[in-house]
């Protein structure tokens, strides 16, 4: 035992938070009440204790008085003697005697000792027990605690989990120990008539970090006075902490799946006190029913790991499944030998990492294989059935931690599925869901058996926004007369060498229809005709030119170049023109898409909001917002506003990125931008037919018919098209539509996004449309 005194924080040592003096009289206080109701064998060591303590005695006299220290020691050791369990040793017990509100040991084990005093240990756990503001914030909490406890019968809520943290030198890995504090033998003196108080109002003052702050307003420490002494006892806790934090890693949601599982790893390898003894973790994917290797998901095992150098980690990982699905056995491998390495095909590997031994221990979830967890060494050979005992109350986390990657991959395949292939999104999966249950609860509703859509949003606001390539169809026909032309002009040239080489009456047939298709290909050519063009070049001219190849063999020189060109499909020679312009609204397409993927994410933060893309020669989008979308969060008009403004900056952001491709595209297209603005609400339903939301009702499809017929619509008494390509146009129908986003275009102009300029134009009648107006303004693409 050790009665040399040491601080626990020597920074603190002359800290006086409240008053207080060490005393016995508590203990043996407590000796006396025990002795009166105690009637077994412990009555006489009872007796023979306080035989040994003088009644009233001064604990500070007798600590602070050299020449009785044997019989101060011999005192503080019948206290040791009373309080602990008489098999356990003291070099195994973490056990000390320190003053009322603990940070002077005055008496203590030698474990304990060795503990707290040891240099390393201290400052590996320097942030967890000698931090001056955390130390003092316990100390305060501990007194309080005491206070209510002992004065008021109050079960206080102020944390009392006090931890004790370092890492073990020897093994690198941390230890943690639960700080216990008893308070038994600390009686508390009032100076004054003790405050009363009311917990029903402090109670929630108590539940926040600043509890203490209230209470020292309430009850100021400076009425107390504390005497007796303290018993501290460290528990090792090492085992369940370290399954406690696997349980929290586990419950705490994380989208890094890697750091998640170094985590869990880290308190396996916690778990077992050995440094020597690694672990991997590997989940079973699947795809539609079959085994689906993804590297970042299989990352953390060491298996994966020795076989990605080889380039085979994915046939490892297939067998590896193959085999333990048939066969989910726990396999031991106290060593790699050369025996073992012929009858296991992934030994080999592992030996060859430096792998000395290996386990693999297959992992259930609701009894269904969900991964398996490996135990390697790289230094010794390990008993792994010795682990087994310590790993008992993990294997269930573990199961649920690989079930939780399973069911994470699954969700990103179906997220990725609603959002790119459904009209199920985030904004309306709510609706779907209540519908889905009324089917479940109710299978004979009528509504089902009359397929009556029954999802619908009642006045929700739309916005529209379409980037579309200008002159794509004009561009595209132009594409197809030059790649046409070529060919032809091709075939033209061999015919008339054949028709030289080996006059005959084919070759003339085929020389006056080549002819005449040029003459159709240099006008107008319509998709009938291109139609008949393909038919002719592949069908008649190309079996033609084939057969007199293979029986003039000669001839393969003349007709090959030819048979060539439109042998090759889409990527030959025959499409050139094509292909560069595919190429380039390909370009503008997946810039634009891949834009609005992002700009979305703005868009569902001011609002939940369906939000739906359409692909045609460019993008155009629909946005439905509302309170019918989000009920349980009140929608405001301003909103909307800030959707709006939203709207029309996205359309400069995707402008100027399409701007910025024309010297990248193989083909030169310019993209124009238009908003149709609809200030009233209307109402959408879902269509089980299509799949899709529509319109509902005779006023809302106007709004639809309006919106297809805007992208070409001509400027009033003018020939001149209202989208041209540097310029959003923003169609409207009332000035306060217009006054509202002339305030957007301002705010735009302020920051150089937009060009000074307004225009002001009415539109052409349109079918049953009538009084359509647009504002124009131009993108400034000096950025």
């Amino acid at each position: 035992m050790q009665t040399k005194s040491f601080y626990i924080n020597k920074d603190l040592a002359d800290l006086k938070l409240i008053d207080t003096a060490l005393s016995f009289k508590p203990f043996v206080s407590y000796l006396q009440n025990r002795l009166k109701t105690e009637d077994s064998i412990k009555s006489k060591f009872y007796s023979f204790v306080l035989e040994h303590f003088k009644e009233g005695q001064d604990l500070d006299s007798v600590l602070n008085d050299p020449e009785r220290a044997q019989h101060n020691a011999n005192l503080l050791e019948l206290i040791y003697g009373t309080l602990s369990p008489v098999l356990l040793s003291e070099k195994e017990c973490y056990w000390a005697l320190s003053t009322p509100v603990p940070n002077c040991v005055f008496y203590s084990t030698d474990a304990f000792h060795s503990l707290i005093t040891s240099r390393d240990i201290r400052e590996a756990a320097h942030s967890m027990v000698t931090d001056d503001e955390v130390f003092y914030h316990q100390q305060q909490q501990y007194v309080y605690r005491h206070i209510l406890k002992k004065l008021y019968h109050f079960t206080s809520v102020l944390n009392d989990n006090t931890y004790y943290s370092y890492t073990d030198t020897e093994t690198g890995l941390n230890r943690f120990y639960h700080i216990h504090i008893d308070t038994t033998f600390v009686d508390i003196e009032v100076k004054g008539p003790l405050p009363e108080l009311d917990f029903e109002t402090i109670e929630n003052y108590l539940h926040n970090e600043d509890g203490v702050d209230v209470l020292a307003e309430i009850l100021p420490l400076s009425l107390f006075k504390l005497t007796g002494f303290s018993v501290i006892t460290l528990e090792d806790v090492t085992p369940r902490r370290a399954i406690e934090d696997i349980r929290n890693a586990i419950i705490n949601p994380n989208d890094d799946q890697k750091e998640l599982y170094k985590s869990v790893i880290k308190s396996l390898e916690i778990l077992t006190e050995n440094s020597d003894v690694h672990f991997g973790l590997l989940p079973f994917l699947k795809l539609n029913g079959e085994p689906l290797f993804d590297l970042s998901s299989c990352s953390e095992s060491i298996l994966i790991q020795a076989a990605q150098k080889y380039g085979v980690a994915e046939e490892t990982y297939h067998a590896l499944v193959d085999r333990y699905e048939k066969n989910p056995k726990a396999v031991f491998f106290s060593s790699l030998s050369e025996a073992r390495q012929q009858k296991f095909f992934f030994l080999k590997t592992l030996s060859e990492a430096g792998i000395k031994s290996y386990a693999v221990i297959p992992v259930f979830y609701n009894k269904h294989i969900a991964g398996m967890m490996e135990i390697y060494s790289e230094n010794r050979l390990v008993f792994y059935e010795n682990l087994l005992s310590r790993l008992e109350f993990a294997i269930p986390h573990i199961a649920q931690l690989l079930q939780n990657s399973i069911e994470h991959f699954n969700a990103c395949i179906d997220r990725v599925i609603k959002d790119n292939f459904t009209s199920i999104q985030p904004a309306v999966q709510w609706k779907f869901n209540e519908t889905a249950w009324d089917y479940v609860k109710n299978p004979r509703s009528k509504r089902k058996q009359t397929g009556q859509s029954i999802i619908s949003f009642k006045d929700v606001y739309p916005l529209y926004g379409a980037i579309d390539v200008r002159n794509s169809t004009v561009e595209r026909n132009q594409a197809l007369q030059q790649d046409m032309k070529r060919v032809l002009k091709l075939l033209l040239k061999i015919l008339l060498t054949l028709d030289e080489k080996y006059p005959g009456h084919q070759w003339q047939e085929l020389i006056e229809r080549s002819n005449k298709w040029m003459l159709v290909v240099n006008d107008q050519i319509n998709t009938s005709d291109e139609i008949l063009i393909d038919e002719f070049l592949e069908r008649d001219a190309g079996l033609t030119l084939t057969h007199f190849k293979s029986e003039n063999a000669e001839a393969a020189e003349i007709v090959d170049s030819y048979l060539d060109m439109i042998a090759q499909d889409c990527e030959g020679p025959a499409f050139t023109q094509r292909n560069r312009l595919e190429t380039a609204m390909q370009m503008i397409n997946v810039t634009v898409n891949t834009y609005f993927e992002k700009a979305e994410q703005r868009l569902q933060q001011i609002f939940p909001c369906y939000f739906e893309k359409f692909r045609t020669d460019g993008v155009e989008y629909d946005v439905y917002v509302g309170q019918a979308i989000a009920p349980k969060q009140p929608f405001q008009i301003d909103f909307l506003r800030q959707m709006r403004m939203w709207q029309l900056t996205s359309m400069v952001d995707a402008a100027r990125l399409t701007h910025k491709l024309l010297d990248k595209m193989p083909a030169a297209l310019q993209t124009t931008q238009l908003i149709f603005i609809h200030s009233q609400p209307i109402d959408i339903s879902f269509r089980s037919d299509e799949r899709r939301f529509d319109v509902e009702g005779a006023y809302n499809i106007r709004y639809e018919i309006i919106k297809k017929r805007i992208d070409k619509v001509l400027l009033h008494n003018s020939t001149e098209r209202l989208t041209q390509p540097g310029k959003i146009a923003l169609v409207y129908f009332t000035q306060a539509e217009a006054d509202e986003h002339i305030g957007y275009i301002k705010q735009l102009q302020d920051k150089d996004m937009l060009l000074p300029e307004i225009e002001m134009l009415d539109l052409e009648e349109l079918q049953g449309v009538v009084g359509l107006k647009a504002l124009r303004v131009s993108v400034n693409f000096d950025e």
